[in-house]
């Protein structure tokens, strides 16, 4: 039986009985979450998708801006996945990997193998992206043991990239508020400079000088730590905390030089940009660069079940094939065979509809749409590549000014998150470096989407202007 969301609203409330939002305010303890502010307002409970719509129990539609978590790449409410995950269970609804093999991870593993460039071949799943990102820091420390250089250990990522929550990837993380609570945490993750080009106004409009001093910057921390002791580098193709840095022209392929140069893994960090969020399965297909490894999750499944995944070139998987060597490491769900029969079908919707081509075409109309904003005094820079842009907001459009962390937290968290979500946008507002707002839309969007995305965006910040 389906209910609508008048019936799960009408069932929460009858005979006195608490609401969904009560119950979820007195015992869910939601992730990233300031708990205290459901106190005194009511958790939103989201019940049902369509599309590229969400409906809460009170029956309020809005528009997912953000493909639920840059997930839901093929839209709501997709019958399919649903049954290809019902046939799945009443077949085999678990067997783990763990020394053996089920059909539907086989062949997902195969198909992702044909997907992925050049020879990344070898696929490791996991539950999820922090466990890939976790997965990928193991297999390169055990990779240069068992090659023979067991010094190589260190990794090297970017300022306020996000690269997940378990305690290696937290590591990877750049965002220092996000580890100090959780500090110590595994040591030899070193940071260089993201490609925030809006942000290096000593580059001029030179974009290309720019990737190549940030890409420098790169070989700068490998030769300081010595590369005898460097194992990766662990890069995002568009990084999303900090608000959708793109790559300047150039970038990955000196970042491939220096790795190739100083034997250090190039680990491409494509959770977010990976199945068409680029108009490509693999974002490093997109600016043309070969990863040695690539960790990727949400919209392989596009969040109907969840899975993840390390996928590694045979050079990496080469070691492991000798003798007693195996890789000490897994997980109990990973590649389990609801999660990937799910994503089976759901590449199969990718194929039918083209899903690629269409962010491919759309792509430059959603940047345009997007840019209209930017006739509004608050906003500074519109980013990103695909359907995945952050707009940075300013206090002076002249000098680049941003907001100081009071003026932040009183517009984003005071004032800009909630009144988005109430105008019937899903998007985030966010100040993991300077305040942006990400939007990430389902790639079964059309200029119908993204014109309501820009009206509503518009009305909210006009007013967020008004009231600083």
């Amino acid at each position: 039986m389906t209910l609508s969301s008048q019936d799960v609203s009408t069932c929460a409330t009858e005979g006195g009985q608490p609401s969904l939002a009560e119950k979820a305010r007195d015992h869910l303890w939601m992730h990233f979450t300031r708990m205290s502010t459901y106190q005194h307002s009511q958790v939103p409970v989201i019940v049902r998708g369509e599309g590229p719509y969400i409906w809460d129990d009170k029956g309020k539609r809005y528009l997912d801006g953000l493909a639920g978590l840059f997930v839901v790449q093929v839209g709501h409410g997709r019958t399919e996945l649903a049954e290809a995950a019902a046939k799945q269970s009443s077949e085999l609804a678990f067997f783990p990997l763990w020394s053996y093999a089920h059909p539907q991870a086989v062949e997902l593993a195969e198909r992702l193998a044909h997907l992925a460039p050049g020879d990344l071949n070898r696929i490791f799943f996991t539950t999820g992206g922090g466990e890939a990102v976790e997965s990928a820091w193991k297999v390169a420390k055990q990779y240069f043991k068992l090659t023979g250089k067991p010094m190589k250990h260190k990794v090297i990522s970017r300022s306020i990239a996000y690269h997940g929550t378990p305690q290696g990837a937290l590591s990877i993380t750049g965002i220092p508020a996000a580890k100090a609570m959780f500090e110590p945490l595994v040591p030899g993750a070193h940071k260089v400079p993201n490609t925030n080009f809006y942000r290096a106004p000593e580059h001029g409009h030179d974009l290309e000088a720019f990737g190549l001093w940030a890409a420098n910057r790169i070989e700068e921390a490998i030769e300081f730590e010595g590369p005898e002791t460097v194992a990766a580098v662990f890069l995002e193709p568009v990084q999303n905390s900090g608000g959708c840095f793109p790559p300047p022209p150039g970038y990955f392929q000196r970042v491939r030089e220096i790795c190739d140069k100083h034997d250090v893994l190039l680990v491409s960090d494509e959770v977010i940009c990976a199945f068409g969020r680029l108009g490509h399965y693999f974002g490093a297909q997109r600016y043309g660069y070969q990863p040695d490894i690539i960790t990727c999750a949400k919209g392989m499944t596009s969040g109907y079940s969840p899975i993840g995944a390390m996928i590694a070139s045979d050079r990496i998987m080469e070691p492991f094939l000798q003798g007693q060597a195996s890789f000490a490491h897994g997980y109990t769900f990973g590649g389990h065979p609801v999660s990937a029969a799910v994503a089976l079908a759901n590449l199969d919707i990718f194929e039918r509809e083209q899903l690629n081509q269409h962010v491919l075409d759309r792509g430059p109309d959603f940047r345009r749409t997007l840019e209209k904003l930017q006739d509004l005094p608050i906003v500074g820079d519109v980013r990103g590549d695909g359907f995945f842009y952050g707009i940075e907001m300013v206090k002076d459009k002249d000098t680049r000014e941003t907001f100081d962390d009071d003026e932040s937290e009183r517009l984003l968290r005071g004032f800009l998150s909630k009144a988005l979500f109430d105008a019937g946008l899903y998007c985030r507002a966010d100040d993991r470096g300077d305040p942006v707002i990400q939007l990430s839309p389902p790639l079964i969007c059309d200029q119908s989407h993204f014109d309501e995305m820009e009206q509503i965006l518009r009305s909210v910040l006009t007013e967020a202007w008004s009231r600083l």
